[in-house]
């Protein structure tokens, strides 16, 4: 039997393990992603992408806020599940192509896989359902990005992301309100993360309205999996510093573990028992565990200046 204490850290301990199913996924999938050229910017080196990436961010979560407050939810279920649904076609798209190198059979499996995956999460929303798909949908979205942009970029742009995540949290709160609206309409872009065996997200949801130690599960955004594992992709893409295990190189291994530790001061604030900003924790551990890789095999090449 498994003690209590031991089911109270499991799902801290399952956190971890998503992180890295994501990263890992990411990585695995980036060189199919990348031959297939599934770029969301034609210059992965221009500035400019980080304001429209910017842009289209504070657009989607405006939109969101205003569907959930007038009563839109079905439209922002079709939005999201659309979204979802583009992903899982990129994603299929390019293993399958790389696999079979068949224009016939890559559109076949393409279109039924994405389907299948995209009606799963809506038709049988459990908690199991929602995460493994959803470690695919953030491993998919990061190997996107971190094709999309070069290193300079991605650590810009997860520096103003970690800032509007924090005022977001604790100043004008927004995003509180909108993972509410997102728990409530049940939208698939949270993992869940039950604490106990039994739980079921169909039958009991989580009641945010209940006290943090009475509730069924943990909660975690989708885009705080997504935004650190997008510097460890650029970084296997963009930069070349010797690999060091797996063909991973020093800084992309820095990068992923910095999200490690900066998870961990996360789940120590969480524990506490109040909302909490995750990107400033996870996305300032990726930018300096990247950073110490990069000092610790002399490259910064990817600096502009330099």
């Amino acid at each position: 039997m498994v003690s209590e204490k031991t089911m109270e850290y499991l799902p801290y301990a399952a956190m971890f393990v998503m992180l890295l199913f994501v990263q890992a996924g990411a990585l695995l999938l980036t060189p199919a992603m990348n031959d297939a050229g599934y770029t969301a910017f034609d210059d992965p080196s221009a500035i400019e992408n980080i304001a429209f990436f910017f842009a289209i961010l504070i657009g989607f979560t405006a939109l969101m806020l205003v569907l959930i407050r007038y009563g839109g939810k079905k439209v922002l279920s079709a939005i999201i599940a659309f979204s979802i649904l583009l992903i899982f076609i990129y994603i299929f798209a390019a293993v399958a192509e790389a696999l079979f190198h068949n224009v016939t059979l890559t559109l076949i499996l393409t279109a039924t896989l994405s389907l299948a995956a995209t009606a799963l999460l809506y038709k049988y929303p459990e908690w199991y359902v929602i995460d493994v798909l959803g470690i695919l949908i953030c491993a998919g979205a990061a190997s996107i990005f971190g094709i999309s942009l070069e290193i300079f970029p991605v650590i810009i742009l997860l520096i103003i992301l970690a800032l509007y995540d924090a005022i977001s949290v604790y100043k004008t709160k927004h995003m509180i309100a909108l993972a509410e609206g997102v728990i409530n309409s049940k939208a698939p872009i949270l993992v869940v993360i039950p604490k106990t065996r039994d739980y079921s997200y169909i039958r009991q949801g989580v009641n945010l309205e209940k006290d943090k130690k009475e509730r069924g599960a943990f909660l975690m955004g989708m885009g705080d999996l997504i935004m650190p594992t997008i510097l460890v992709v650029s970084s296997s893409v963009y930069l070349s510093a010797g690999n060091i295990i797996f063909g991973v190189s020093m800084p992309t291994l820095g990068a992923a573990a910095g999200t490690f530790a900066g998870l961990a001061v996360l789940l120590w604030f969480v524990a506490k028992g109040n909302p909490q900003a995750g990107l400033p924790t996870l996305n300032g551990g990726a930018i300096l565990g990247f950073l110490l890789g990069c000092a610790a095999s002399a490259t910064w090449y990817w600096i502009p200046v330099l």
